[in-house]
C-alpha cells in the first residue's frame, strides 16, 4: 500500500470507480495493528486502489471527511464517500468490507 498525498487521494478517488484510503498516526498502537491487518487484505485484493496517509500530514482530509479518530478507513464509490470504518475488528471483517469494493471497482 502506497502513501498518498491529499492530491493523490483526490486523483485516485476521481479516476477509479472505487478506492480505499487508510488514515493512521505513527505513534498509535491500534494503528500499527490495523496496518498489519490491512497489509494481509491488500495481498488478497491486489487490484483494489488503496493508499494510506499519516493523518498528521493530511489534516485537510480530517476536516473534509470529519475523521473522528485513527485508525480510519475511507471507502469511496463514484468519487463519493461511501463508508468510514474505525473498528478494524479482524482480517476477515476487513476483507468482507473491501471485497465488494474491489469487485465494484473491477466491474467498470
Amino acid at each position: 500500500m502506497n502513501e498518498w498525498t491529499h492530491k493523490e487521494w483526490i486523483k485516485e478517488k476521481n479516476t477509479n470507480k472505487s478506492t480505499a484510503y487508510y488514515l493512521y498516526a505513527p505513534m498509535c498502537g491500534t494503528c500499527q495493528v490495523a496496518s498489519k491487518m490491512l497489509s494481509v487484505v491488500t495481498e488478497l485484493l491486489p487490484d483494489l486502489p488503496m493508499g494510506k496517509a499519516n493523518l498528521n500530514y493530511v489534516q485537510e482530509i480530517a476536516d473534509l471527511y470529519e475523521v473522528e479518530s485513527v485508525p480510519c478507513l475511507l471507502i469511496t464509490e463514484g468519487g463519493k464517500l461511501k463508508e468510514k470504518i474505525y473498528a478494524f475488528q479482524s482480517v476477515p471483517y476487513l476483507y468482507s468490507k473491501l471485497k465488494p469494493v474491489d469487485e465494484y471497482s473491477r466491474s467498470w
